[in-house]
């Protein structure tokens, strides 16, 4: 049995014509003909009836059309794979990251699998939350670094780390006994956050932190990325509760970070990608992002 016989098979069982099977094959009759009789000789059944000039699958014939159309199937998706898998030596991988991450160890990353895959063209793009999981299932994304929750039963999601959160002030030089002397100063404070509808989880932890210490935010300001609302409290234009590992990207500004060590509230930060990209290029991103830094040049 060879590749042929199950293709004029499956033609003919589509078109349930010999003759307009036969076109559609580029090839005349007769030979479509023996090659069908070839095939059931081979099964030792009987896949057509023809009576009446009418042709139609029996039984068996209809089991076996099943089972060739999941071979065609698998074949068409094999050379998908393929495909894929020659783009992603000498092709791109698109990245997106939210601007509250540690992007050093990216950079990091990105030099270190140019060694690899010398030919891949690497594209970053910063973008929140809700629009990375958009964008990884229509396939605009190949990876992203986001923030859970990830509401998509189409991705994978795999766990970074754990980042508890920091309240960050203007460097005034104040200094807090206690946890209630900070509330009482953040209370009267302005906030500087995220828009709701643009990171409405991020919104819900502040909301929620603040909460636990005995008040609700005054949010005059809102900002799309935490550049932004670094560079207003450093302005003195308010204050802020943000991710701790910002403080190690952030350490120049004239701000200043105070751990919230008796609140355990915390952000967990993620890896996110469809199972189903094969791209040996983004399986080695995947490995390498997930090691801890001195572990890149092994």
């Amino acid at each position: 049995m060879e590749l042929r016989h199950l293709l004029y098979f499956k033609t003919v069982a589509e078109e349930l014509h010999f003759r307009n099977a036969a076109l559609k094959l580029f090839i005349s009759q007769p030979p479509l003909s023996r090659q069908i009789k070839e095939l059931e000789d081979e099964l030792g059944v009987l896949l057509f009836t023809r009576k009446n000039k009418r042709v139609n699958l029996t039984d068996a014939g209809k089991y076996f059309k099943t089972e060739v159309d999941a071979i065609f199937a698998r074949l068409e998706e094999s050379k998908s794979i393929v495909q894929q898998i020659h783009k992603s030596e000498s092709g791109e991988l698109k990245i997106g990251y939210i601007s509250s991450v540690y992007q050093s160890h990216l950079a990091d990353v990105l030099l270190a699998m140019r060694d690899v895959f010398p030919y891949i063209k690497t594209n970053l793009f910063e973008i929140p939350t809700l629009m990375q999981i958009k964008a990884l299932e229509q396939g605009s994304l190949d990876v992203g670094i986001l923030r859970a929750p990830v509401h998509s039963n189409q991705l994978k999601v795999q766990t970074l780390f754990f980042d508890p959160f920091m309240v960050v002030i203007p460097d005034a030089g104040l200094k807090f006994q206690t946890q209630d002397n900070l509330a009482a100063y953040l209370k009267r404070s302005p906030f500087i956050f995220f828009n709701k509808d643009f990171a409405p989880g991020y919104n819900d932890k502040l909301v929620e932190i603040c909460g636990r210490m005995g008040f609700k935010p005054e949010i005059v300001h809102e900002a799309n990325n935490v550049h932004s609302i670094l560079q207003l409290i450093e302005a003195g234009l308010g204050v802020s509760i943000l991710p701790y590992s910002l403080r190690r990207q952030y350490g120049h500004l004239k701000v200043c970070f105070i751990g919230l060590e008796n609140i355990p509230v915390n952000t967990e930060v993620v890896l996110a990608y469809k199972q189903t990209n094969k791209s040996i290029a983004l399986k080695w991103f995947i490995e390498h992002y997930n090691k801890p830094e001195e572990a890149l040049d092994d």
